[in-house]
């Protein structure tokens, strides 16, 4: 960082808003992604207003410096790691929801609105914000922008971009720009709003977003349980429901391994009774919900399930589904984890989750299995034991395995962690050196001094 750029930060915003303290500082140097590599920054703004953000903007492109922005930490690719002699942008403080506006069904927050914090202000007024990553409880609507997140039930109603509508963002010459609308419709210029999604803080620092809000679902919906004797098995169900049009407003997938890894840390005896379990899910009322669920259960008889019922029990349902997303932070204890996210289309699923299981064969590696299989988006977990460098080499050289299988069968290497740092690779593979090129002229056009969030998505 230029030398004066500490200072600078301090005189223009206050001492309140700019870490310098290099140990407290330390503590926002990276996100959750085991082993991707990470800088020290030298200083952390945290600021309170769009003004905060924008000064800081200037400060920093006036001495060159780079600009790591910063959600909740919780991503899994590197995305928010620091770079050393950065300035770290966390928006902790700027978490107020701004409006919920009932008439047009939208809600305008600042970008550290906690998810679920914004699922439950919209609820109070019968409204719905539906992606919901598993990290909802923590990750903050800043974040989900950054990496366009999905989560359980964007297999039937989409994912971030789908429900954002406008952007307040601070740009490369730290002027503050709207992007997007809050109308109903609107195709005035290119969707540079939808670009911003997405783009893990590369192309600027958003301040503000406007989403699109549902009609709260008001009647419980209709779960059904499948187990499993195999990954294979289960692949062919969700490729099964896929094929006969049927979607699902959730079908998760979570292997034995990772549900005792649940019971063993919360005692919910949930252990399953085969090797992989499915949860589906129907949210049509009435007697169409109850038939969606009768077709969902009849694909995962005939795909092979040792048993399978639609629940009754909405208690039980529920602590399934809860298991479910409570799947990695239950593996993290046992030690090192590696988090995948390759998503490939429904029909190969089943052939990809058999990639898997060789590719943990092959380099002698633990894999857990979590996947939002409704729409083809795996979650393969690498656990590695602690201080075995072997192991971790193995386990690396299986992620890099299973990057280039999802690529091979027409699938992408992030369905919704983004590229960060571990998938540098794979994006480059995937998209090729002339989209590659227009990525670079996107990046250059709006961050021209390069000082948004180097290194990331593509070297």
């Amino acid at each position: 960082m230029a030398a004066g750029v500490a200072e600078a930060l301090v005189a223009a915003l206050g001492a309140e808003h700019v870490i310098t303290d290099a140990d407290i500082a330390a503590g926002y140097a990276h996100d959750e992604a085991e082993w991707a590599p990470h800088g020290r920054p030298a200083a952390v703004v945290r600021p309170r207003r769009t003004e905060h953000v924008a000064a800081a903007v200037r400060i920093c492109a006036a001495a060159r410096t780079p600009v790591v922005a910063r959600g909740a930490g919780t991503g899994l690719s590197g995305a928010a790691n620091a770079v050393d002699g950065c300035v770290v942008v966390s928006f902790e403080r700027m978490n107020r929801i701004l409006r919920v506006d009932t008439a047009e069904s939208t809600a305008t927050v600042q970008p550290g609105v906690v998810n679920d914090h914004l699922r439950a202000r919209a609820a109070e007024d019968g409204l719905w914000y539906p992606p919901d990553p598993a990290s909802s409880p923590w990750s903050t609507i800043g974040g989900n922008v950054a990496t366009n997140a999905g989560g359980l039930c964007c297999v039937k109603y989409g994912v971030t971009r789908d429900y954002v509508l406008g952007l307040e963002a601070v740009v490369g010459s730290g002027d503050v720009v709207r992007l997007g609308r809050t109308t109903a419709k609107g195709v005035t210029g290119y969707d540079l709003c939808g670009l911003l999604v997405g783009s893990e803080g590369t192309l600027g620092l958003v301040t503000e977003v406007t989403v699109r809000l549902r009609p709260l679902r008001r009647e419980p919906e209709h779960t059904v349980v499948g187990y499993f004797d195999s990954l294979t098995d289960a692949g062919a169900a969700v490729a099964a429901v896929a094929a006969a049009g049927i979607v699902p407003s959730a079908l998760e997938l979570i292997d034995r391994f990772c549900l005792r890894a649940v019971d063993e840390w919360k005692n919910m005896g949930l252990a399953a009774e085969g090797e992989v379990l499915l949860l589906g899910r129907s949210d049509l009322p009435g007697e169409a919900g109850r038939a969606e669920a009768r077709a969902i259960q009849e694909h995962f008889e005939a795909a092979g399930a040792g048993y399978a019922v639609r629940s009754t029990d909405a208690e039980e349902a529920d602590a399934l589904f809860a298991a479910r997303r409570l799947a990695y932070p239950a593996l993290e204890r046992l030690g090192p984890l590696l988090t995948e996210d390759v998503c490939v289309p429904r029909a190969r699923v089943p052939e990809m989750l058999a990639r898997i299981e060789e590719a943990a064969r092959r380099f002698e590696t633990r894999i857990g299995n979590i996947a939002h299989a409704g729409d083809g988006n795996l979650h393969p977990l690498f656990i590695v034991p602690a201080d075995d460098p072997e192991a971790k080499k193995r386990a690396q050289a299986a992620f890099e395995v299973i990057v280039d299988d999802a690529i091979a069968l027409g699938g992408t290497v992030t369905g919704e962690h983004g590229v960060g740092l571990l998938k540098r690779r794979g994006a480059a593979a995937e998209l090729g050196p002339r989209v590659i090129e227009m990525h670079r002229a996107v990046k250059n056009a709006l961050d021209p001094l390069g000082i948004f969030n180097p290194g990331k998505v593509f070297t």
